[in-house]
């Protein structure tokens, strides 16, 4: 379960990151900052994962 969860992370991140991208081409500050909200859930997230598998160990 921990791979699956890292994994739909990173897609999270890979997905804020190009909304983000996005938002900087066409000049739509409301896009840039979802696409960085984005990327901030994911890492809150992977950071959560990192302490679980901590505690695992």
């Amino acid at each position: 379960m921990g791979t699956e969860n890292k994994l739909r992370n990173a897609a999270e991140k890979a997905h804020g990151k190009a909304k983000e991208a996005v938002g900087k081409a066409t000049g739509d500050r409301v896009i840039e900052a979802e696409g960085r909200g984005k990327q901030i859930k994911s890492d809150l997230k992977q950071a959560v994962e990192k302490v679980k598998d901590a505690g695992k160990d």
